[in-house]
């Protein structure tokens, strides 16, 4: 099987002459179906630039991005979104939940951009807001729900339209330990019961040890990609 998600000598350029600054320099990256990957490296080593590209969020300056076969770099805006729309979801740092709006309609979200009849959107979020252990908060709004209960929506919201990825940025950024204990114990159980894809971002070694495979970034380079030890054995 091809991998879901394949980097071909891939750059990412911003600026020009001197002031010209390249983000990835040639990197190659293969991700297959099912696999749950940490990116890691310091501040500029391309590992932000690498997790937008693979979310269909930017394209590369040379270089091939395919995302399930398709040369997902040639795509203009729209057909970029209609990717992220219908295969991709993303859990951020900050939550990014709508205030004054309820666990459930928060959820329901991305199925509101797909069109989904209302009565449908809502038996949905009901079923993602219980995959992710709200059950009985469907109707509290953000301000109402603890930082882990915040992400665990966020999360829900990644989930209800059954995306083939992941993406998640710093997910425990904002969490104390005993929360990010808990989101990195659902984000796991979603990779092994759904064969859910993740690739995240995260600057924590205990977080990236969570995943089955770590890719560390150095300089726009990849400086190291190997299996995680608790998870090879």
């Amino acid at each position: 099987m091809a991998p879901l998600i394949t980097f071909d000598r891939v750059w990412k350029t911003y600026g020009q002459g001197e002031a010209r600054v390249h983000a990835l320099a040639g990197v190659d990256l293969a991700i297959r179906q099912g696999e749950f990957v940490a990116i890691m490296g310091p501040s500029g080593s391309g590992k932000s630039t690498s997790m937008n590209i693979i979310g269909c969020l930017d394209t590369p300056t040379a270089g091939t991005y395919r995302f399930k076969g398709v040369d997902a770099g040639r795509l203009d805006r729209n057909r970029r979104a209609l990717l992220r729309n219908l295969y991709i979801g993303f859990v951020f740092q900050g939550y990014n939940l709508l205030a004054r709006t309820t666990a459930a309609e928060n959820v329901e979200l991305p199925l509101i951009y797909r069109g989904v009849a209302a009565a449908e959107r809502r038996e949905l979020a009901m079923r993602a807001l219980a995959e992710v252990g709200l059950t009985g908060r469907e109707h509290h709004t953000p301000a109402e729900l603890s930082g882990g209960q915040q992400q665990r929506v966020a999360i829900a919201r990644a989930i209800v339209s059954r995306p083939t990825l992941l993406v998640a940025d710093e997910p425990t950024g904002n969490l104390d330990t005993a929360r990010t204990h808990e989101i990195m114990d659902l984000i796991t159980r979603l990779n092994r019961e759904f064969g859910l894809t993740i690739v995240m971002v995260t600057h924590e070694a205990d977080v990236a040890a969570y995943a089955q495979r770590t890719i560390r970034f150095l300089d726009g380079h990849v400086a190291s990609d190997a299996m995680n030890a608790e998870m090879a054995q």
